[in-house]
């Protein structure tokens, strides 16, 4: 569930992950290991735009909001709208972004909608330097940048199954992964340093910044991509694009009869397909119901540190990045864990303990730094099991999704899941009204111990050592 807000991260169900199925070869079939995806070009070309834009993304979700916090003294319920606004456009926009996915080059959406980003935020910049860059204006920033955000998001789950072949997802998904959890450390302190240091206009270019050498990094990327959802796969002349000699992935050079379907239909056949399936059913509503909670979390978080704790921006951006080395160690989990005691159990544990561990912020007091370690100590174990649960449920939708379906599945989950997030924003900012920044903070994490309960009676619970095929139909009946 990966929120469009500053973190604490929060656990996308829809993201790529490092546990995503492989297909190395079954024994006796004489097929050697996949070669090292650090010796082509564009998989590093890949890796390092997609590092540069997290960069971007993370260094944005931090200093906006605590811009309209710290610079223009936005209240509990301003902030709670500011929020709803940069959050808008997953609700506005997910599932139309599935559709485009599955048709388009997600290489072409990611450098569009990283040059897209650079301008607004350099735009953004230049105004600030001028005097014009008021609340009103980091609304429009807010919500410009958070739709492209959408776009990038879901195009990137797309990309990696696209360019590699099958037999190296595994190996593509742990490094953009690792590429992720890393942009979770350092952005976070940074964008807390670059608003409490530096002018309003300095702290929006270092995001412009990041996404321009995203933009460049990306678009020298050569390697043609078979796009399943527009009909035939690419002549054979241009699938055989990889160095080694070997074709394009085998999940993506399959051949397929064109369908000529129109938009709206290929929305609906993805919210159908989430629909049916009892796991992806199961992943919205618990994403849903944790997304919810934790927007309305991080709105009162964001105001409890510096107005209740009396932390400086540069303590919060430190605060905010201990999840980064937790997320570390939760991929390297996910890695193991799934396999050793289940899908399902370590879904519901890890879910109960990160959430869980948010419940003891609201009785801390002052800005010792004892408070400080309990932040970051609070923060590394949500990092951490969030992380887990993040993998473990994106290798349950990456396994249970045929290919041509993958974008319009994640899609679909993330207009359910975050979605919800808008609302949870608003919420959070009538809850600190209401109740005040502890109270408010107190009932919003209570709120995120919902989504293991939902998980533990769902099928997902059920799921063992083993993920399931993209052919079954469901679990078993018992």
């Amino acid at each position: 569930m990966h929120s469009a807000s500053p973190t604490p991260p929060s656990r996308d169900l829809s993201a790529s992950s490092s546990g995503g199925p492989s297909a190395s070869g079954s024994p006796g079939s004489g097929r050697t290991a996949p070669p090292s995806l650090w010796r082509d070009p564009d998989f590093r070309r890949l890796w390092a735009g997609q590092t540069a834009s997290q960069l971007g993304e993370h260094t944005a979700l931090v200093a906006l909001p605590l811009l309209a916090v710290l610079a223009f003294d936005a209240s509990a319920g301003r902030l709670g709208l500011f929020l709803a606004v940069a959050q808008a456009p997953i609700l506005l926009l997910s599932l139309p972004a599935g559709a485009w996915v599955d048709r388009w080059r997600a290489r072409t959406v990611m450098v569009f909608t990283d040059a897209a980003r650079a301008v607004v935020l350099g735009l953004a910049a230049v105004a600030g330097l001028l005097g014009a860059l008021g609340l009103p204006a980091l609304f429009v920033v807010a919500f410009t940048v958070g739709a492209l955000s959408v776009l990038f998001d879901v195009a990137y789950q797309a990309s990696l199954v696209r360019m590699v072949r099958h037999d190296q997802l595994v190996q593509g998904n742990s490094a953009l992964e690792g590429s992720r959890s890393a942009a979770q450390i350092g952005a976070p302190a940074l964008g807390g340093a670059l608003v409490s240091t530096l002018p309003a206009p300095a702290a929006v270019a270092f995001g412009a910044l990041f996404f321009a050498v995203s933009f460049a990094s990306l678009r020298r990327i050569r390697r043609a991509e078979a796009v399943t959802g527009r009909g035939p796969a690419l002549p054979e002349r241009e699938a055989a694009a990889f160095e080694d000699g070997s074709a394009l992935p085998e999940r993506a050079a399959t051949v397929h009869p064109p369908r000529r379907t129109g938009f709206r239909h290929r929305v609906g056949e993805g919210l159908r397909f989430v629909a049916a399936n009892p796991w992806l059913r199961a992943v919205c509503v618990a994403s849903a119901v944790f997304q919810l909670s934790f927007a309305a979390t991080m709105t009162v978080y964001l105001l409890f540190l510096p107005r209740e704790l009396q932390l400086t921006g540069a303590a919060i951006g430190l605060a905010l990045a201990a999840t980064g080395p937790g997320a570390l160690l939760g991929s390297v989990l996910a890695a193991r864990l799934p396999r050793r005691l289940g899908h399902g159990p370590v879904l519901v544990a890890a879910a109960a303990l990160g959430n869980g561990a948010l419940l003891g912020v609201p009785a801390l007091h002052g800005s010792s730094t004892g408070t400080l370690a309990a932040l970051l100590g609070a923060n590394v174990v949500f990092g951490t099991f969030s992380q887990l649960v993040n993998v473990t449920v994106m290798s349950v939708r990456q396994a249970v999704t045929p290919d041509g379906m993958q974008g319009r599945a994640a899609a679909t989950i993330t207009f359910v899941g975050m979605g919800c997030t808008p609302l949870g924003s608003l919420l959070g900012g009538l809850l600190a009204e209401e109740w005040g920044l502890r109270g408010g903070l107190l009932a919003a994490a209570a709120g995120m111990m919902l989504s293991p309960v939902v998980m533990a009676v769902s099928p997902l619970a059920r799921l063992g050592r083993t993920l399931p095929a993209p052919s079954d139909g469901g679990p078993p009946s018992t």
